[in-house]
């Protein structure tokens, strides 16, 4: 939850908690892709 927050800003653990957890993993997926921090690689050593 930690790097969609990070990523998308604003975005609390009670907002989060109402996701599914399919729902959950797309926007985490989506924080992966759109992070600045992000190396193409899916391991989370960066």
């Amino acid at each position: 939850m930690a790097d969609i927050a990070t990523v998308f800003g604003g975005w609390t653990p009670a907002l989060m908690d109402g996701f599914g957890l399919a729902e959950l993993m797309d926007w985490r997926e989506r924080a992966r892709v759109r992070s600045p921090y992000s190396n193409g690689n899916d391991n989370d050593d960066g």
